[in-house]
């Protein structure tokens, strides 16, 4: 049954469908999940499980505006499903049956293809000439939250929606995997944004995943990546390689 909606929605739905149906679901992602992990982030500081990153709050009036933005941004999302079915129906595209396997490491492909992705347009997003003219919208979000994580330019949005079809014509992924990857995105995304942290943020490793975005987000330079800090030591030790043959 399952096999044959999947089957029926890529090859038999129309194009304005399946932008509808993208659109809801990235609306869902986003305006259903987000008040569920913010609640869930109350209750685990009450517990002292996380800690608040930045004491003071954001205001109502911040909010409102990421939910602006991050409703153009779902509406270029929407976009994003129209040139994998093409390719999926042209042939272009192999897909790959939606055993268990298939779908963990198809989802675990692409959030690693994600975070290399994402560095190089943040990269590109904090040159002068974009910071100014695009990127800023994001970073009116000197408080980061959970609403923070859509809220994008329409052009940033376009940018950052190129996940799957950059990389989905030369690796076959299951459909499940590529419909549960923006799942998977936006739960490490409200981990970002969500302005806590598990410790004192102290130290190294996967603990300072929300301290160092949201330094990002305060200091506007640093902590490029989307939740590893990987290709930000990379890209220094790189930086430092060449600073030192001149």
């Amino acid at each position: 049954m399952a096999k044959e909606l999947i089957h029926t929605i890529i090859y038999e739905y129309s194009y304005i469908w399946l932008y509808g149906l993208t659109f809801l679901y990235f609306f869902f992602l986003y305006f259903g999940i987000a008040p569920i992990f913010e609640k869930a982030c109350l209750w685990l500081e009450s517990k002292k499980v996380v800690h608040r990153i930045l004491k003071k709050e954001a205001t109502k009036r911040q909010k409102n505006v990421e939910k602006l933005h991050a409703l153009k941004s779902i509406f270029v999302f929407g976009f994003s499903v129209l040139p994998v079915v093409y390719c999926i129906r042209t042939n272009t595209i192999v897909l790959l049956p939606d055993t268990f396997l298939n779908i963990i490491l198809g989802v675990a492909l692409l959030t690693i293809w994600n975070e290399i992705h994402f560095f190089v347009i943040h990269r590109i997003m904090h040159i002068p000439f974009f910071m100014k003219h695009v990127h800023k919208v994001h970073h009116k979000s000197i408080i980061p939250t959970v609403y923070s994580v859509y809220s994008f330019h329409w052009f940033e949005a376009l940018l950052l929606s190129t996940v799957p079809i950059t990389l989905l014509p030369f690796i076959p992924f299951s459909p499940v995997a590529v419909f549960l990857y923006p799942l998977a995105s936006i739960l490490l995304n409200y981990s970002g944004h969500c302005n806590y942290r598990f410790g004192t943020g102290k130290g190294t490793g996967w603990k300072l995943f929300g301290t160092r975005h949201n330094a990002h987000h305060s200091e506007f330079r640093k902590n490029y990546g989307f939740a590893s800090n990987i290709l930000d030591q990379l890209n220094h030790k790189i930086s430092r390689l060449r600073q030192s043959k001149k």
